[in-house]
Formats: C-alpha cells, structure tokens, sequence
C-alpha cells in the first residue's frame, strides 16, 4: 500500500485546515525516521506510518460534536473515521485493526504496548513540544516519563537541548 496516497486522503478530509495536515505531515515524518532508524519490520513500519498520517483524524468530528479536541475524544472518533477513508485501501484486517488501535489509544500513554505505539508518542510529542511552545522543565519531564527509543531521545535531546 502506498503511504502516499493515504497522506493524500487525509488531505483532502482536512481540506483547508492546513495546520492540521501540516501538523499530521510532521508526526509522520518524524515516525518514519524514527521507525527505520530503530529497524523496524516492514510491517510494523508499514502500521506506525499509517497510524502516523491518520492519528488525529477524528479532530474534525470531536470540535462538530462536542467543541472541544480533547484527547479522549479524539480516541473515541478517530478510529471510525479513519476506518471511512482506509475501507478505500487493499489493507489487512490485522493491519487495519492495529491501526485502529494506534488512533484510538493515541492519548493513552499506559496502554503503549509494543514499538509502533512507542514511536507513534514519541514523534507526537516532539512536534506538540514545538507547537505548542512547551517549556524545557515540562520537555525535560516528558523526556523521562515517555522517551524510550533512542533515536526519538536522540531527535529531542538535539532539538531542544534537553
């Protein structure tokens, strides 16, 4: 399945919010880095990126239904608006279900339970970090708290000098 074409369909849901596909284009990003630099398997890879276009999906639905982005709400829509644009893609069931999972535990950080997930965090954290101005005491805690990959430790310490 070609990652880009998933990058386009979330594109063209966001439509005009372009902070939240650039926002999206970032966490990817940086998932995808970290992911190859900590040699991941194809298919691991293949789920955090997915996961990584996709995770915030639900953003839309949850300020129309409830006017707010909080986290939990996220958790609760995404996964059915993400299934909506992936139902278009030739994608496993065991894929799309660890996918679905990823989105709809994004906020969850005690349910992290393998490396697609850690990643998944860890690349949204460093562009919330830098998108939402957090301070260095506040980075310096989520560094201890949920940084465990090296190259995601690695990426954090070098861009906030932390």
């Amino acid at each position: 399945m070609d990652i880009e074409k998933v990058l386009f369909e979330m594109i063209k849901y966001f439509k005009t919010d372009v902070r939240r596909i650039n926002h999206a284009i970032k966490v990817f990003s940086f998932a995808r880095l970290i992911g190859k630099m900590e040699g991941l398997d194809d298919s691991k890879q293949q789920i955090l990126e997915i996961a990584a276009v996709l995770h915030d999906i639900g953003i839309k639905v949850c300020e129309q239904k409830y006017g707010s982005t909080a986290g939990h709400f996220q958790e609760i829509e995404g996964p059915e608006v993400a299934k909506g644009i992936l139902d278009g893609f030739d994608i496993d069931q065991k894929t799309l279900e660890r996918v679905l999972f990823l989105i709809g535990n994004h906020h969850s950080y005690h349910k992290i339970d393998d490396i697609d997930f850690q990643i998944l965090i860890e690349a949204d954290f460093i562009v919330n970090i830098y998108e939402d101005g957090i301070s260095k005491d506040a980075i310096k805690v989520i560094k201890e708290k949920y940084f465990k990959t090296k190259t995601g430790t690695a990426l954090l310490e070098t861009m906030f000098e932390v």
